[in-house]
């Protein structure tokens, strides 16, 4: 797959089949729109093309509002669209002054003298354009002026599977771990550097690397103890991941801790993937350390019985 930063280097196809959003957390949905791409382009000897924004436009036109959290990273995203088969993938630098782009201007500079685009497939109720004022009707009116045919995915397509990223958020703020891999098509994702900690697993026998997140805007699923598999230098292992202020000891800072089974190395500043599988519990509070020692061996055995059911 092919990253263009922006439309400068971007030279037009010969036959484009495209289409644009967020595509935050490449869920269900969305890879219901990228396998009609795929089949078009497919039956015409085409190219897929997916144009998509960075940052998301919330975080620009409303950098007051901290609330947002994403799914993914512009680079996670970019893995998973390679996964679906996406041939050309184009980031838009999300600004105030792009924003302002009406949506004839998208279709005539982006889409048609830039990308040379000859089908146009969107989901439905997908908007574009200043104020979001470009619709699929207005899409398919002017479509046979600029020579591309435009397809919308319909309602009832995306609707029986339920999905959203705002329910995917929803699931993944409550634990429901369930939920957000239903409808993620797989685990939820979280990648970060190993940090230094103040080694208390290791004095309890369960030692943890310290996970950081150098994003802010990525999303942490909420506080408890979770099974999850993790990925270092291309090899996968099992193990469980603690999420909280560690209340036992009267901490103050949201930590984030993986205790990874069978595996001793000294790996501060590398980076792990952490793949969301189940929540086992729950954060809480416990008399002592030794109160504490105890329920981490219940949450291992737990976690190993979890993963052994994948």
């Amino acid at each position: 797959m092919k990253i263009y930063h922006g439309i400068d280097d971007l030279s037009r196809l010969n036959y484009a089949v495209v289409t644009s959003g967020t595509f935050d957390g490449v869920h269900v949905g969305h890879q219901k729109i990228l396998a009609r791409l795929q089949e078009i382009a497919t039956r015409n000897n085409g190219e897929t093309v997916v144009i998509t924004f960075w940052p998301h436009p919330r975080l620009v036109l409303h950098p007051e509002d901290d609330s947002l959290k994403l799914l993914n990273t512009f680079e996670e995203k970019a893995a998973l669209l390679k996964e679906q088969g996406i041939q050309h993938l184009v980031r838009i630098p999300f600004t105030k002054e792009f924003s302002q782009y009406t949506s004839e201007e998208f279709i005539q500079k982006i889409l048609v003298d830039t990308i040379g685009t000859k089908k146009l497939v969107i989901g439905y109720d997908h908007r574009f354009g200043h104020n979001r004022e470009g619709s699929f009707e207005q899409l398919k009116l002017n479509a046979p002026k600029y020579g591309f045919e435009v397809e919308e995915i319909p309602r009832q397509d995306i609707d029986h599977v339920g999905v959203s990223s705002s329910k995917i958020r929803k699931a993944l703020d409550e634990g429901d771990i369930d939920t957000a891999t239903h409808f993620l098509g797989q685990p939820y994702a979280l990648t970060g550097r190993v940090v230094m900690g103040d080694k208390l697993g290791r004095l309890l026998g369960y030692p943890t690397a310290n996970i950081e997140v150098d994003t802010k805007y990525k999303l942490i699923p909420a506080d408890g103890i979770y099974a999850v598999t993790v990925l270092h230098e291309h090899t996968t292992y099992k193990g469980m991941l603690y999420i909280g202020n560690r209340p036992t000891v009267n901490g103050t800072k949201r930590n984030i801790e993986v205790n990874i089974f069978d595996f001793d190395k000294d790996i501060y500043g590398e980076s792990l993937t952490l793949y969301f599988h189940k929540l086992i519990r729950g954060d809480a509070r416990f008399n002592d350390l030794e109160e504490l020692k105890v329920q981490l061996g219940v949450d291992k055995q737990d976690a190993l019985r979890m993963l052994a059911q994948l």
